[in-house]
């Protein structure tokens, strides 16, 4: 839920929690969105999350020291919605832990959540440098896919939310930039469709329209994709295999449709019907699911149609 901020007097608290829900009408306060509103925390969290967070810590708290447990205990308080909480859990593990590459990666996850993007970049960067000469290594799902097999890892994971805090600045040179080297650490077919989708949205904007045509000429019929089926669908779209109400026909929903839904506003914006674009961002930035990619780009481009 969203509900005005008075001023800047909204206090953003960064400490750890000690209980599992917070005793608010909403839940804390996790971000100020574009307009002034204050985005909450869900007062509850879902049950499973909740007995997942208490485990994690449990396991943080008798191994303090480990990284893993670390690492574990601020991705699962993120997975609650407690963005603030987490980046708090992750500052822990880069004083603990400051050459561990995981600590800035997730810390610069959870900043983008938060909408604070420069610190994400400064995080990512940090994070991108540390891994430099680095095996990469497959990271392990937090929510794991119907095939319960992991399609992402850390270096791509690093790389791809960089180009994420870059894009949502609109510096499209660095956004560029990263996401390509995503997709040079691509193992699987998801990764590959969830890069080509930024990349392809990058050079459109930046007015490189073959180039973009380039960037989709990989893309089939016949890919194998086991989650990012969003994704996958409006990267059929911009490679001309299917059109647009085939496109919102086969989308997902949930988090995956808000990323669609943000694809099909940039589809308008290029092919110059502006109209549809504005009206199209303005019902999605007044819904719900704030924290999703799709959300917090399509908020970041309301500027564009003032």
């Amino acid at each position: 839920m969203r509900q005005m901020v008075l001023g800047a007097a909204v206090s953003l608290m960064l400490a750890v929690p000690t209980v599992m829900a917070a005793d608010y009408e909403h839940g804390p306060v996790q971000a100020v969105a574009a307009d002034g509103s204050a985005l909450y925390a869900p007062a509850t969290t879902h049950p499973a999350a909740q007995k997942k967070l208490l485990e994690a810590r449990a396991e943080y708290e008798a191994n303090p020291d480990d990284a893993d447990a670390l690492v574990w205990y601020g991705r699962r308080m993120g997975y609650t919605g407690d963005f603030r909480a987490a980046i708090a859990i992750f500052t822990m593990g880069i004083e603990k832990h400051p050459e561990d590459a995981r600590m800035y990666r997730h810390r610069g996850h959870r900043y983008i959540s938060v909408r604070e993007f420069d610190r994400a970049i400064a995080d990512l960067e940090k994070a991108a440098s540390l891994i430099k000469g680095t095996e990469n290594v497959i990271e392990p799902d937090g929510m794991p896919n119907a095939k319960n097999i992991p399609v992402s890892t850390l270096h791509g994971n690093i790389w791809y939310h960089l180009g994420l805090a870059y894009y949502l600045k609109h510096d499209w040179d660095n956004a560029l930039r990263a996401y390509l080297e995503a997709r040079a650490a691509s193992r699987l077919d998801d990764n590959v469709v969830s890069t080509t989708h930024w990349i392809y949205m990058i050079l459109r904007r930046m007015g490189r329209e073959e180039d973009a045509k380039q960037a989709v000429s990989m893309i089939t019929k016949d890919m194998d994709v086991i989650e990012n089926f969003g994704y996958y669908e409006l990267c059929k779209m911009y490679a001309g295999l299917q059109d647009l109400d085939a496109t919102l026909k086969n989308s997902p929903g949930g988090i995956q449709g808000a990323g669609v839904t943000y694809g099909v506003v940039n589809w308008h914006l290029y092919n110059g019907r502006v109209e549809e674009a504005a009206n199209l961002i303005q019902s999605f930035v007044n819904g719900e699911g704030w924290a999703s990619f799709g959300y917090i780009a399509a908020e970041a481009d309301q500027s564009l149609f003032q």
